[in-house]
């Protein structure tokens, strides 16, 4: 009997290795580069504007992406990504006063700039490695590997940043990124275009037909309407978490700085456990039934995490509570790029993922912006509330508006096929 976990098809755990490696790599950088803009600058101005500079060329660039992912072959486009990351650390070297800021400022630019490129790719590829039936395992895999990522890479960043400097960062990191593109650069060839030969004979089309791989054409689809709507309501409450927690855990909880960063790395061990067990050991699923059920518990963790210091704040609950909430969101995850891959066309799925980009990132734009009313008479408690519901309202799109799975035959993908002949 064929495993339905996508770790069987060797050409998936090269793609998985790559994204541990560079994943580790990208927290590297994220847990130090903010530390040293804040020690140049001395402002927490200087580092919003790091964190800001991170989501305007997801918005910026999402029609170029969507264009360059569906003509070109989406290996070798995450190959130069990956090159390219390494290369553009190197002006880093040279940061080491406020004067050099601008640099510092211009490698965050383009970094989020070629991640723009990146994840799309990697999402359009995924399809074309594993079968529909492998789908939720290997989307569920390709978030703990992004958590193992986490968990390796934050606390090893400070450690790098403590030990040595920035450079040191730069080095560890930049080898990282070589690394994930000679694994990238050996996955079989073959597999995109025998998935979308399949695709085209199963359809009725010629090979040759053009691809309509527009953006615009892309947030037409009215079967991905949905999943489009869920992404940009829950990156909204994502957007206003990243204001609001800190708040929150300073304020209504009265932690320390220590119990912040406590309670935003424990998220990691609820989202390892849920792609083990999503990855290795749960078979069968629905992503539409995965996606609204993590949505709902997502939801009601957040109400009972903001509602909670009425009753206490001694702080093993929070641990808790957090640490459980990292769950639902791998789940939801795998089951939203699932319900995306399944329900488009391989010729649609770079524009797909693209667009997928720019609502999340014009979502997460929005709940910062609404995070900052907390200053106002709002109030931070009914934004938490507010933050929380919003994760409940997207489970009731997932249930009400996401097309169901339809019946399709059991095949082997065109990469597992590829590995057995080598």
């Amino acid at each position: 009997m064929t495993s339905r976990t996508a770790f069987a098809i060797g050409s998936f755990r090269r793609l998985w290795t790559a994204g541990l490696i560079s994943d580790t790599g990208d927290w590297l950088l994220f847990i130090a580069l903010p530390l040293v803009v804040f020690q140049l600058t001395g402002s927490a101005l200087g580092t919003s504007i790091a964190f800001l500079l991170e989501l305007i060329p997801a918005v910026a660039l999402a029609p170029l992406a969507a264009r360059l992912i569906g003509r070109f072959d989406r290996r070798w486009i995450m190959v130069a990504v990956n090159v390219g990351q390494a290369l553009a650390l190197l002006p880093l070297l040279w940061v080491d006063e406020l004067a050099d800021l601008p640099l510092a400022y211009a490698v965050i630019f383009v970094h989020a700039a070629l991640s723009t490129l990146f994840e799309p790719a990697k999402n359009t590829l995924l399809p074309d490695l594993v079968d529909t039936e492998r789908l939720v395992s290997a989307n569920a895999l390709i978030g703990l590997n992004q958590n193992l990522g986490r968990l390796i890479g934050g606390p090893l960043g400070g450690v790098l940043l403590a030990v040595g400097d920035l450079g040191l960062i730069v080095v560890v990191d930049a080898i990282t990124y070589v690394i994930s593109a000679v694994l990238i650069a050996t996955l079989p060839a073959a597999a995109a275009a025998a998935r979308q030969a399949e695709t085209d004979t199963a359809a009725g089309r010629a090979p040759s037909d053009p691809p309509p791989v527009g953006l615009l054409a892309a947030l037409r689809i009215p079967r991905l309407g949905g999943a489009y709507a869920i992404i940009f309501v829950s990156s909204v409450a994502q957007g206003m978490f990243l204001v609001l927690f800190v708040l929150f855990a300073l304020g209504p909880l009265q932690g320390s700085d220590a119990d912040v960063g406590l309670l935003r790395g424990i998220q990691a061990i609820g989202a390892v456990a849920a792609g083990v067990v999503l990855g290795f050991v749960v078979r069968g699923s629905s992503p539409r039934a995965l996606t609204a059920l993590s949505l709902f518990a997502f939801g009601a963790l957040s109400l009972v995490t903001w509602n909670l210091p009425a009753v206490t704040t001694d702080i093993w609950p929070y641990v808790v509570l957090f640490a459980a909430v990292g769950a639902p969101g791998v789940i939801m995850i795998a089951g939203l790029m699932s319900v995306l891959q399944e329900q488009s066309e391989p010729r649609q799925r770079g524009a797909v993922f693209a667009a997928v980009g720019l609502v999340s990132a014009l979502g997460q734009a929005g709940g910062i912006l609404l995070g900052a009313l907390s200053d106002g008479p709002i109030g931070l408690l009914p934004l938490l509330e507010l933050q929380g519901c919003l994760y409940l309202l997207s489970g009731l799109i997932a249930l009400l508006w996401l097309p169901r799975e339809t019946a399709r035959p059991k095949t082997a993908s065109p990469a597992d096929s590829v590995d057995r002949a080598s």
